[in-house]
């Protein structure tokens, strides 16, 4: 059996590994993220049940702040409601929303598909703008090469707010080619996904460019020369699959950025996602619309991540090899050794 390969029950083996350490890490952050909203939560001034019945403009008496206390469990000591608190969300429970009274699960259900899609849909533009760019600096010369370097990095840094609205003033009012807020349609999305995407494009971009840099100096690539492929056909078939691994890792983190943009895209094109709903969850500490906001998101990070190394093994299926390598090493010192001694 050659190094590097695994037989078929080793396959299965790894493979089980790497679901259950993907579950425990997810399960890790899961927790951690609904801790850190349960002390944030807290933190914040003024009293939690007067802000369940309202606010400070609802005039609630003493006695309906004691009884809503009472109710919702904050006359506890702040670990029995943190036990409480991670009790109900073991079982899936995440309560009714202070500030839209209902259950926070079916808003979710009526708002997440709308995030989710703006965000998948900004990464994949996100991506073919980075693809665009990489082609175009690396076979166009220096000066194609600096221009685009300067507009990734102009693009990577630029807020989302002041980027939706010059879209908004250049395209929709001044042009009228797509409308200024969301409509439903999609020319109603154009501009919001655009939006998302350019900052993300910009980082991907100069990822992709560097590995595509490092990909033309290769032995590969002058094979591949050497065989008469052509310049689109080296760049297609073999700089870019080596030169988008880069890219593929930094997508989960690429995606979590995309979500938290949307809060700030959603707010700026009024589209109806949790962007706008965490905003007014906020204002008006309600707790289980945050916790459950947090949880989703933290939780499509997790499934992101996941997909994003399956799709890098996928590209790459020398990257699963080398870490079952490196933790067969780990685990085997003195065979490191004797490698090392036949070396």
């Amino acid at each position: 059996m050659r190094r590097g390969h695994l037989t078929p029950p080793a396959a299965w083996s790894a493979w089980a590994l790497w679901g259950l350490r993907r579950l425990a890490g997810g399960i890790g952050v899961l927790w951690a993220v609904a801790t850190i909203v349960f002390v944030a939560i807290r933190l914040i001034p003024g009293d939690p049940a007067l802000a369940i019945l309202g606010g400070p403009g609802s005039q609630a008496s003493a006695e309906a702040v004691a009884h809503v206390r009472q109710e919702y469990g904050l006359d506890r000591p702040v670990l029995v409601q943190y036990a409480v608190f991670l009790g109900r969300l073991a079982t899936g429970q995440l309560g009714d929303s202070y500030a839209f009274r209902t259950p926070v699960a079916t808003l979710l259900g009526q708002q997440l598909p709308v995030t989710l899609t703006l965000a998948a849909l900004g990464l994949v533009v996100a991506w073919a703008l980075a693809i665009v760019a990489a082609w175009w600096s690396t076979q166009r010369g220096r000066f194609a090469a600096g221009l685009t370097s300067a507009l990734s990095v102009t693009a990577s840094v630029t807020p989302h707010f002041w980027l939706g609205s010059v879209l908004i003033v250049v395209f929709a009012s001044a042009l009228g080619w797509v409308p200024a807020v969301s409509d439903g349609t999609v020319r109603g999305w154009v501009l919001p996904v655009v939006t998302v995407a350019v900052p993300v494009a910009g980082y991907l971009a100069e990822t992709v460019r560097d590995g595509v840099v490092d990909a033309q100096r290769s032995a590969f690539a002058l094979a591949a020369r050497s065989r008469g492929e052509t310049r689109a056909g080296l760049f297609g078939r073999h700089l870019l699959r080596h030169a988008a691994l880069p890219g593929i890792a930094l997508s989960a983190w690429a995606f979590g950025s995309l979500v938290s943009g949307a809060v700030v895209v959603e707010s700026v094109f009024a589209l109806p996602g949790i962007g706008r709903a965490l905003v007014t969850a906020v204002t008006q500490r309600d707790m289980p619309l945050v916790t459950g906001i947090a949880l989703v998101s933290a939780a499509a990070y997790v499934v992101v991540l996941a997909v994003a190394d399956l799709v890098e093994r996928a590209v790459d299926p020398r990257t699963a090899r080398t870490t079952e390598d490196g933790r067969a090493r780990r685990r085997s010192p003195g065979a490191t050794s004797a490698e090392a001694g036949a070396r």
